[in-house]
């Protein structure tokens, strides 16, 4: 189902709890409502539909056909290449915001079914997945 967006920066700055088995419909939720809103935004997280969860949502250009990739408690393990850009979000007014990414990045996170995965992610990909765990970790740019 499609969910209204969050804008109050004092929910969006709190941290994300653990996401479980139960939580399969907030990350259908988010991506039916990453999905609608395709034409602005690549990427979200579970506090952006008024859920602290650490679920993701994100388009996925890691692979030889762009697809939507749905991760739960993503964590990134490492990082390589930080570099500065701007970013905008969904969420916030404003505009473009400055922030620091890394061109590399290794994350463990879980599948739907709850199964622990670690995937190197590099570039576009990568950008979007520190966007939207900084939104599990309460940090906004």
């Amino acid at each position: 189902m499609i969910k209204q967006l969050m804008h109050d920066p004092i929910f969006l700055a709190g941290k994300s709890e653990i996401a479980t088995k139960e939580d399969l419909q907030v990350a259908e939720d988010l991506l039916d409502t990453l999905i609608a809103h395709r034409e602005s935004c690549v990427g979200m997280a579970a506090n952006m539909i008024g859920v602290r969860k650490r679920i993701i949502a994100f388009l996925d250009e890691s692979g030889k056909m762009p697809t939507y990739t749905v991760m739960f408690n993503p964590e990134i393990m490492g990082s390589s290449g930080a570099y500065d850009t701007e970013e905008s979000c969904l969420s916030l007014l404003g505009g473009l915001r400055k922030c620091k990414r890394y061109k590399t990045i290794k994350v463990q996170y879980q599948t739907a079914d709850m199964k622990t995965h670690t995937k190197v992610y590099t570039g576009w990909t990568a950008q979007i997945i520190q966007h939207e765990v900084d939104h599990c970790n309460g940090v906004l740019i």
